[in-house]
């Protein structure tokens, strides 16, 4: 498959997914929107990945939304009137997804719902939908030429791509709602003290310290157990009591303990490296909670 706002490449099992417009700071369109959605559901039933890292072409990660753009830069439907009873009932819809669903939004519950861990690797500028895509990746390493900002409120419109889910979650409400309501841009230092990054990194050795963190999370991995434990930490988080927790973590330590887990107890036992043989693209009949 080839894109054109984007790069794909694969080595040792880690894809490199580069937003590729550097000439427009990588600035997302309703293209790359498609594209990114291709992308992730590609690489979550791909068995040649393990693992994702997203970065940026150029000096950007990507400077939010191309603003130049015909139209509604948003590609939204002006024409229509959708209610919440649409969002629930039509969501799916054509009509209502093409013209009425938010794109980031949809980005986002792709990279929410893949199989394999995603790093975001974030080289320069991260604004708008350049940093709310990001929230739904599993981690954020930061170059210390990074600038980050949740701009939405200078644009006259609101947080989107299942940000306000996300963020509070990843760094609090108080910090969640001062970086939104000021709107003001912010380096990679209070990105890493609010809790947003994970480490800040020179900006030459970025996106290799990211794609060695990858390489941590899946060698000697079962891509099953992996898979479950990502949507295990991401969903059972958001549960109102620990029960629910339970009844997820006892199908999937039940069908884990019958497939790569006997594989796992024998290389233990035997003082050897493990030979797991499960496919992310062959999960329990239970996933993704049924």
């Amino acid at each position: 498959m080839t894109y054109n706002t984007l790069l794909w490449e694969v080595e040792d099992r880690v894809l490199t997914l580069t937003l590729n417009r550097p000439d427009q700071l990588n600035a997302f369109t309703v293209e790359m929107a498609h594209e990114l959605i291709a992308a992730f559901e590609r690489a979550s039933e791909d068995d040649g990945v393990g693992a994702v890292v997203v970065t940026g072409s150029g000096r950007a990660f990507c400077a939010g939304m191309d603003l130049s753009a015909d139209g509604n830069v948003f590609g939204l439907d002006e024409s229509q009137t959708p209610t919440m009873a649409d969002m629930h009932d039509r969501l799916d819809d054509p009509v209502i997804r093409d013209g009425v669903r938010d794109t980031g939004g949809r980005v986002t519950l792709a990279i929410f719902n893949c199989k394999k861990p995603v790093i975001a690797a974030i080289n320069g500028a991260a604004v708008g939908i350049g940093a709310t895509m990001t929230l739904a990746m599993d981690i954020r390493m930061v170059s210390e030429k990074a600038r980050i900002g949740f701009v939405f409120g200078k644009l006259g419109i609101v947080p989107e791509a299942c940000s306000s889910w996300f963020l509070p979650r990843l760094v609090g409400p108080q910090q969640a709602l001062e970086w939104v309501l000021s709107a003001e841009i912010f380096d990679a230092a209070e990105a890493l003290r609010g809790g947003l990054a994970r480490s800040v990194h020179a900006p030459d050795t970025l996106v290799a310290d990211a794609q060695a963190l990858a390489r941590k999370f899946i060698a000697g991995r079962s891509a099953v157990a992996v898979a479950l434990a990502r949507q295990m930490l991401l969903r059972n988080a958001a549960q109102p009591h620990p029960l629910e927790a339970h009844r997820v973590d006892s199908l999937a330590m039940f069908y884990a303990s019958i497939g790569d887990g006997k594989e796992g107890v024998a290389a233990f036992l035997e003082k050897r490296e493990p030979q797991f043989a499960g496919r992310a693209s062959h999960m329990p009949p239970f996933y993704p909670w049924e």
